[in-house]
């Protein structure tokens, strides 16, 4: 069980394969937080949000985890607008 609660029916091979490996992470902790924002998100997000999604999640997890909740700073190539989206909502998806 992956935990997702979006079907991949109806994307694009290429938002499929986002939310999969958004799911798919290796830590559970990053699978939660960029798996569930995938599922809110992934369908209504602009090419220039899904590459710069592309690029992040090659971010090792331990590095993009520890940014994510705010111990470290992330390089300034990945502290992108979509980034604080993510933040911002782990943040909500968090205190529910």
């Amino acid at each position: 069980m992956t935990g997702t609660t979006r079907s991949s029916g109806g994307l694009d091979d290429r938002r499929k394969r986002l939310l999969f490996r958004c799911w798919h992470r290796g830590t559970r902790e990053m699978d939660l937080i960029l798996g569930r924002f995938a599922d809110a998100e992934i369908s209504a997000m602009r090419d220039e949000d899904l590459a710069e999604l592309e690029r992040l999640i090659e971010v090792p997890d331990p590095d993009l985890y520890a940014a994510v909740i705010g111990d470290t700073p992330l390089d300034p190539e990945y502290a992108t607008a979509l980034f604080d989206r993510i933040k911002a909502f782990r943040a909500v998806d968090h205190d529910a």
